[in-house]
């Protein structure tokens, strides 16, 4: 297998602040050493990418030492927190920007959509955009007039395609945005977290899209999303940034899992944040506690244990009718189980609810939970994510051994009843 992406000792370093280094003399020593073919002077070493810490440099590393390949036809998924380097990775494949340090090769012509719109120009119409795109990306006019139809039709602006695309919603924007990227013919695909613009329906046709791109035409993706669920239905590897550095790559689902257990899903309790007008609210929720069944913190459960979650809430004025809820969902966003208090009717005070479950046997991974508070069916304060827990491949000797007997077994495990009668 050819490789469609080599990048080598890649780094990219911004100045922060105002430019210049602040005297003539010390920009006049790095154009010089620039000239030279040599290395910044005043890149101090050790500034790495960490958004959460000050520091005396005014120099950061975006990217530090980057090293991987990417066969042709490879669908990547590039994942890490805010800040970890993603955008600018992309933005230095697409050639936007240039690296401080370090070489990329990459085999193939390039379509990129960085952002909403990007290569558009406003004052021109879409019909006109698509044919700029085109030429830009080094498609022959032929080329673009056969996928021209094809595009409009996906993209849905047809009524639109002849108005200035300034004129466009976010939406129509990324809709013609991405129709032009993933149709024109280039080998290799970099689409940066713009699905989210989108409405459900059309993020659901360009996520067929990108898959039919990488596995039905064989060209290189890479795909940056915070969504964990999209990057493992498109991608078949992925690559873990972490401060601009490369952590991990391989097979995605185990990378998907190196990066939900850096989250730290072995962490018991959950301090939830307070809403800004907590106050004016008629109550809201203060901590999520995981336990096991006999009311002891556990942030990490043995598979074929039951569990149960307490969670702390405040009441400011009398509730009636008041519900929470809780909802389970794996670490790709897949619903397991909702569950709601019956009704009743608060007072002004602090309370406890702990919710026991009784039935669901989950398998080894990485679960959340969502939260919420309501009145006569109005939510008052929802928490996605307001906890994190893990069931572990630790097994009790006192469970039964037919729902544990493979780990790769779905993820409920509760047995089912098979009946085997024998036929005359």
């Amino acid at each position: 297998m050819t490789n469609a992406i080599r990048v080598e000792n890649l780094s990219k370093a911004y100045q922060l602040g105002d430019f210049g280094t602040g005297t003539i003399s010390r920009d006049v020593e790095r154009f010089w050493a620039k000239v030279r073919g040599k290395e910044d002077p005043f890149l101090k070493i050790g500034e790495v990418n960490d958004r959460t810490t000050r520091s005396g440099s005014d120099i950061v590393w975006s990217l530090k030492d980057l090293n991987f390949d990417i066969e042709q036809g490879d669908a990547v998924g590039v994942i890490g927190r805010n800040g970890a380097g993603k955008s600018t990775l992309l933005k230095i494949l697409s050639r936007v920007t240039s690296p401080t340090t370090g070489t990329v090769r990459m085999k193939g012509r390039i379509a990129s959509l960085l952002e909403v719109g990007t290569g558009f120009h406003p004052e021109l119409t879409g019909k006109e955009n698509i044919y700029l795109n085109g030429a830009i990306l080094g498609m022959r006019r032929t080329e673009i007039k056969r996928k021209f139809d094809e595009i409009v039709d996906f993209a849905g602006v047809d009524r639109y395609i002849d108005t200035p695309v300034k004129r466009y919603s976010s939406g129509m924007y990324v809709r013609l945005a991405f129709a032009v990227a993933a149709h024109l013919e280039s080998e290799i695909l970099v689409v940066d977290e713009v699905l989210a613009v989108g409405d459900a329906e059309f993020q659901k046709k360009c996520l067929g899209k990108i898959g039919d791109v990488s596995k039905g035409e064989g060209r290189t993706v890479l795909f940056v999303s915070h969504n964990m669920s999209s990057v493992s239905k498109i991608c078949n590897n992925a690559i873990l940034l972490t401060n601009g550095k490369l952590s991990c790559s391989g097979p995605v689902n185990s990378i998907i899992g190196d990066y939900l257990r850096d989250a730290k899903t072995t962490q018991s309790v959950f301090d939830i944040l307070p809403p800004l007008n907590k106050q004016d609210l008629p109550g809201y929720a203060m901590r999520v506690q995981i336990e096991d069944r006999e009311g002891n913190a556990a942030g990490e459960i043995p598979v074929g244990k039951l569990w149960q979650i307490r969670v702390s809430f405040k009441i400011n004025r009398p509730v009636n009718h008041f519900i929470i809820g809780i909802g389970i969902t794996t670490q790709m966003d897949v619903n397991l189980r909702t569950a709601w208090s019956s009704k009743t009717n608060l007072e002004e005070g602090y309370y406890e609810a702990v919710v026991v479950e009784n039935n669901l046997l989950l398998s080894a991974g990485f679960y959340k939970i969502t939260l919420g508070l309501s009145s006569k069916e109005h939510t008052f304060h929802y928490v996605e994510d307001a906890a994190l827990f893990t069931i572990s491949h630790l097994k009790d000797d006192s469970l039964d051994s037919t729902i544990l007997r493979i780990d790769n077994s779905g993820i409920i495990l509760n047995p089912m009843l098979i009946d085997i009668s024998k036929q005359s």
